[in-house]
C-alpha cells in the first residue's frame, strides 16, 4: 500500500506541474472515393488542477494510514 501511495503522490505532483498532455493522431482530411488524405493533428488533453490535488491528497492519506497497525 505504501508503493501505491507514493505513486499517487508522484502522479498528483506531475498533474499539478504539467496540467495536461498533447498527443498526435492521424485524422482523415479528404475522402473522395478511392482518394483519401490523412494529416497528423495534435490533440491536447487538459487535466484540471483539482484532479492533481485530489490525487496528491489521496496518496498522502494512504501513506499516513498505511503506517498504522491495527490493535485487533
Amino acid at each position: 500500500m505504501r508503493i501505491l501511495a507514493i505513486v499517487l503522490m508522484i502522479l498528483g505532483v506531475l498533474m499539478l506541474l504539467y496540467g495536461g498532455f498533447t498527443y498526435v493522431a492521424p485524422e482523415k482530411v479528404v475522402d473522395a472515393g478511392p482518394f483519401k488524405v490523412f494529416a497528423d493533428r495534435q490533440h491536447t488533453v487538459w487535466i484540471p488542477p483539482v484532479v492533481g490535488i485530489v490525487t496528491l491528497g489521496a496518496g498522502a492519506v494512504l501513506l499516513a494510514l498505511g503506517g498504522r497497525k491495527s490493535s485487533a
